[in-house]
This record gives structure tokens, C-alpha cells and sequence, in this order.
């Protein structure tokens, strides 16, 4: 039976990703990171290992955002116990706060540099170890040269990368898989009952290779990512191109 136009097609994407390196999930996967219905946005409805992520906070409210966002992405990532390497120049993370997030903060190795030129040398020598589950470097400025070098680093090593860049000068081109705005979200408690709920992000995906941008409301609870409004925004396409 000949296959119809639409198979055809849709065999030719499934192609290409592979020799992008992006793979489908299969259920003899140990490491899989899910995002609930943010999955619709990426290339074969699953987040992209060994590749690098981007991260632009404007501010130190969504600075905190991100660092509990990448907490989750990273706990899927070391479930086999593989430690994660954060790298910066002054620390942003409070370690104690990694276990509301499943890290144990005693799997993080923590390194502090000086100059941010040292910073991406060590992040592009921590993505070249197999034997790290991730690594997150923070990152105030990166051109389209440094990441590509990260992006070619991963692509050997398998090893996934996030870049946090707080506060940046220029919001421009690179070879990051993926653009990312993290921003905090009023908690709500349960029950009506005082204090403080969970919390509750507005994540932005600007920027995916081979995937669909968007925006969604989302709250940590429970140890899982949960939807608290419509499903997705898709980010119009003069808006994609302009990111």
C-alpha cells in the first residue's frame, strides 16, 4: 500500500530529529524528565537531554523561579545517582532548599569562580564528563561561539546543560536548544487554610529547536508539575522570530 503524503512527511521529521540527536522516549528509558503539558512543545513530546538550556531572569524574583524550575529538571536527571556540578560566580541558590525540589543537596558539587571567562571554561571541561548526571552554570553573557562549543560538548558527552544568565546585557543569538523566562506566581494555599501555598511559576518557552514556544501557568506540588489554567499559549510567529 503506498504510504499517503502525511506518513511520508511525518517519517522525514522523525528522521531528521534523530540525526539532530533529538530521540523519542521509550519505556526502556531509566531517565525521563515530565513537564505535564509543556511536553507538547518539544520535538517528539519530550525534553531535550544532552543539549543546552538557556535561562534569562530580569530579576532576582525570577531568578528564585528558575533555581526551583532547573531544581525539578535536575532531580529527574540524577536519579541514577550521578551528581550534578552548579558553577558560578556568586551563588544564587540556597543548597537546603534542593530537597523541596527532590535534590539532595549533598549530590551537588558547588564550584565558585571569579571571572566569568573561567566560567565557561569549567562549564565546557563539566559537560565533557560522562559521569555527571547535569551541569548548571550561571552566566550572566554567552555568544552564539561559547554555546556552540557547550551545545557540541553535550552532543559527546550526552550530559545536559543549563545556562542561567541574570540580568543580562543582550538577549541574543545562540546555539541553545532552548530559551526559557521562569516567573513567579502568587501561591495559593490549599483549602483556604493560612499561609503559604506552593509554588506557582509562569514558564515562558521562547525559543525550542524543532518545537512549538509557549506559555504556561504551573504549580510544584506533591512532587509533580500540575496545570492551574488553559494548557498553552502559543507565542505568535513575529514574536517567535524576534526572540
Amino acid at each position: 500500500m503506498a504510504l499517503k503524503k502525511e506518513d511520508i512527511i511525518r517519517q522525514l521529521q522523525k528522521d531528521i530529529l534523530q540525526m539532530q540527536g533529538f530521540k523519542g522516549v521509550t519505556a526502556n528509558d531509566a531517565i525521563q524528565i515530565r513537564l505535564g503539558p509543556i511536553d507538547i512543545a518539544f520535538p517528539n513530546n519530550c525534553f531535550p537531554l544532552a543539549a543546552i538550556h538557556e535561562f534569562i531572569n530580569e530579576d532576582i524574583e525570577c531568578t528564585a523561579a528558575t533555581n526551583g524550575f532547573i531544581s525539578f529538571l535536575i532531580s529527574s536527571l540524577m536519579v541514577k545517582g550521578d551528581p550534578c556540578l552548579w558553577i558560578s560566580s556568586s551563588r544564587t541558590v540556597f543548597p537546603p532548599a534542593l530537597k523541596s525540589f527532590g535534590v539532595e543537596p549533598d549530590k551537588i558539587i558547588f564550584i565558585t569562580v571569579q571571572k566569568e571567562k573561567d566560567l565557561l571554561w569549567v562549564m565546557e571541561e563539566a559537560l565533557k564528563c560522562e559521569g555527571l548526571a547535569a551541569v548548571v552554570g550561571e552566566i550572566k553573557e554567552v555568544g552564539f561561539t561559547e554555546s556552540r562549543r557547550l551545545q557540541l560538548a553535550v552532543e559527546k558527552s550526552k550530559v545536559t546543560g543549563f545556562i542561567i544568565r541574570n540580568r543580562p546585557r543582550n538577549i541574543n543569538v545562540n546555539a541553545c536548544v532552548s530559551r526559557w523566562k521562569i516567573s513567579p506566581l502568587e501561591s495559593g494555599s490549599g483549602n483556604n487554610l493560612p499561609g503559604i501555598g506552593f509554588p506557582r511559576w509562569n514558564i515562558e518557552l521562547l525559543k525550542i529547536r524543532n518545537g512549538k514556544p509557549g506559555a504556561w501557568q504551573m504549580e510544584w506540588s506533591y512532587d509533580q508539575l500540575h496545570s492551574i489554567s488553559i494548557p498553552a499559549v502559543l507565542i505568535p510567529e513575529e514574536k517567535r522570530k524576534a526572540g
